[in-house]
């Protein structure tokens, strides 16, 4: 049976047409959460139930649920109050005039506006949804805020004080083979002391300690590598603020077999001591 910590690992989004579902439910899925958009409220149960039993592989499950749906304001409350894990329920509104112009930008209906205008879909809206909004566990005004203000805001009524996650994948490269296209960011390594050239270790790679020892020894290394984990630590924590889940570093020498190999490794185990989530691949190591 799959383990539920708390309904911090369940969340529903709900609210107001217009008030930011779309933003937040792209963010809780770069937080690892599996969403699901505008799903039938009958069929909660029956996806809770499989998450419940461990029938589908899913850690934290995130619904975005709203009055697009014909039955939504009599079928979720009633199975709401059913359910035998209480999801955490969030709640997003904005001002009118605020929602208004967002419609307007977008050139999209307001669902409930079809004969009307927008400002009188808003308002028949807010109130056919004030029974919802009183069951919410967290009501969020997005109202003058950027993405990444609300984002900031959300990250703290989630998290509320848990560092985010962030995976960080590390790739060796050569640049004969051309770049990784996935890369976030990009660091050469080929004007470094190069292994090639010492006939014992042309041959070998750079998970040999050999050729590590030859390619760390040098002054250059030492300062390449001081520099290179300053400035990703100073990109870390911009990354992580902007809700960034994955975070692709490659690093590049000629062939992809040495040097390359060499700083990736090393890259690895500063990562790991640092306590985040590090995958690695050489991808030309062997070529």
């Amino acid at each position: 049976m799959a383990k539920i910590k708390g309904n911090g690992d369940f969340i529903i989004i709900t609210g107001l047409s217009g008030s930011g579902k779309t933003v937040v439910s792209r963010f809780l899925e770069d937080l690892g959460y599996y969403c699901v958009d505008n799903l039938p409220a009958k069929l909660i149960p029956g996806l809770v139930d499989f998450w419940q039993k461990g029938k589908v592989e899913i850690n934290r499950m995130a619904l975005v649920i709203d009055i697009r749906e014909p039955n939504f304001l009599t079928d979720f409350p009633r199975i709401l109050k059913q359910l035998k894990v209480k999801p955490k329920l969030i709640f997003l509104e904005a001002s009118d005039e605020t929602l208004v112009k967002r419609f307007s930008e977008s050139r999209r209906p307001h669902p409930l506006a079809k004969k009307g205008s927008i400002l009188e879909g808003v308002s028949l809206e807010k109130k056919k949804l004030r029974p919802i909004k009183a069951m919410a566990d967290e009501v969020v005004d997005t109202t003058g805020l950027s993405i990444s203000q609300l984002k900031d805001l959300l990250a703290g009524k989630i998290l509320k004080g848990k560092k985010r996650y962030l995976q960080v994948n590390i790739i060796s490269f050569g640049y004969k083979y051309g770049l990784p296209l996935d890369s976030d960011l990009v660091f050469d390594t080929r004007f470094l002391p190069n292994p090639f050239y010492i006939d014992q270790l042309r041959n070998l790679n750079g998970k040999s300690r050999k050729v590590q020892e030859f390619v760390m020894k040098s002054a250059e290394t030492a300062e390449y590598l001081h520099s290179l984990k300053s400035f990703i630590d100073g990109q870390l924590a911009g990354f992580m603020k902007e809700g960034k889940s994955t975070l692709t570093i490659s690093i590049g020498c000629t062939g992809g077999k040495h040097r390359s190999v060499v700083i990736a490794e090393d890259l690895k185990n500063y990562f790991r001591q640092k306590k985040l989530e590090v995958k690695i691949i050489h991808r030309d190591i062997y070529k």
